[in-house]
């Protein structure tokens, strides 16, 4: 599976609730990689693009956790 498959299942997952409400942590970036059956390095790149698009937000020593959605934009 490539990143950008990845980051649209985690994108999906988060935007059907599957990780549960805003603010809600995500897995590990090692449990991540096993899920998707891919390196640590490709989950921190996928990661760099969620955090980057709004979707998750990370807390430094805590983990990464769900963002709250944006609003529709006027």
């Amino acid at each position: 599976m490539s990143a950008a498959q990845i980051v649209d299942d985690l994108t999906a997952r988060i935007a059907a609730g599957e990780y549960g409400p805003p603010h809600t942590q995500l897995p590990t970036y090692h449990a991540l990689a096993r899920l998707y059956s891919v390196g640590f390095g490709t989950i921190a790149r996928v990661i760099l693009v969620l955090r980057e698009r709004g979707v998750v937000y990370g807390v430094q020593g805590r983990g990464t956790f769900v963002a709250t959605p944006a609003g529709p934009r006027q």
